[in-house]
């Protein structure tokens, strides 16, 4: 069942550009606005009906609000990237974003948890970074999507480690923090003419109130696949998600793949084999030690 959890997830993880592609009428901005107001009640409904009516007690400890504003502002962030992303066709830099993003994980569990990383895992680490600098030198730009995506939420991932709160829990305090921003930025839109809510049909409409749920079901379908299975079996089940952005930028929106393309990712893929080999072997010598013949 928890393998399902996390599949459940992942694969609607890899699919959500089809859904941000239906709101294009609407603009970036305003769809990260509606996508932070509908996920806070989305999500606050969900912990009342589930017994955590007192999820916002985690605001009563000074450093949980200030870890919680600077995790909202990561998400945030995240968020808009990955919408704009989608809107000026460039999910296939989206999805470089994700296949990184283990990478940039053990990237700042090195700098700032002081981990220390093992040959295989130097080796995968400067391989990655091979792959953006490749597409960096020969297109003439940063891939600043690719970065920013997996930045905010290695950072976001690296807080919430630090923090070890409930993922349903502090996602509904961190929406709550950003509702009013969110929430005055639609009215705003509303009042002066502008806005997309009731102007584009019911069908936009809908789209835009559903983005709350759309947001936290795969999230809490992760955590309950998480409590389930292996983390080794969750590291190889995330490169679900990129990997049908990628298919879906190049086969369904025709993005362009070019050779460049092609060598920047294998490089990126040569880390990902190198690093889950890694982590299966280090779970395989931890599962001898626990449990000794």
């Amino acid at each position: 069942m928890g393998t399902l959890y996390a599949l459940c997830a992942f694969v609607l993880w890899g699919i959500l550009p089809v859904y941000w592609k239906l709101l294009h009428p609407v603009p970036a901005g305003e769809i990260l606005a509606h996508r932070i107001f509908w996920s806070a009640v989305f999500v606050t409904a969900v912990l009342v009906y589930i017994g955590k009516a007192k999820f916002l007690d985690l605001l009563r400890n000074r450093r949980n609000r200030l870890s919680l504003i600077i995790t909202g502002t990561l998400i945030g962030g995240n968020w808009f990237t990955y919408i704009y992303a989608v809107h000026t066709d460039r999910i296939v830099e989206a999805s470089m974003g994700y296949y990184i993003n283990p990478l940039i994980s053990i990237l700042l569990g090195l700098v700032v948890l002081k981990e220390r990383l093992n040959r295989i895992q130097w080796i995968a680490l400067i391989l990655a970074m091979l792959g953006v600098l490749i597409i960096t030198v020969q297109f003439g730009r940063i891939p600043w999507i690719a970065l920013i995506l997996s930045g905010s939420f290695g950072l976001y991932g690296l807080i919430k480690k630090m923090m070890n709160l409930d993922a349903l829990s502090s996602l509904g305090v961190e929406t709550l923090l950003l509702m009013p921003i969110a929430g005055a930025f639609i009215v705003l839109q509303e009042i002066n003419g502008t806005g997309a809510f009731l102007s584009f049909g019911y069908g936009i409409d809908a789209l835009l109130i559903f983005s709350g749920a759309i947001t936290a079901l795969p999230l809490y379908w992760f955590a309950q696949g998480a409590r389930r299975i292996p983390l080794s079996r969750i590291g190889f089940l995330q490169y679900i998600a990129p990997t049908l952005m990628l298919l879906m930028g190049v086969i369904v929106y025709h993005e362009p793949f070019t050779n460049v393309h092609a060598v920047s990712f294998g490089f990126i893929w040569m880390a990902l084999l190198l690093y889950s080999y890694s982590t299966f072997i280090l779970m395989k010598k931890y599962q001898n030690i626990s449990n000794p013949e």
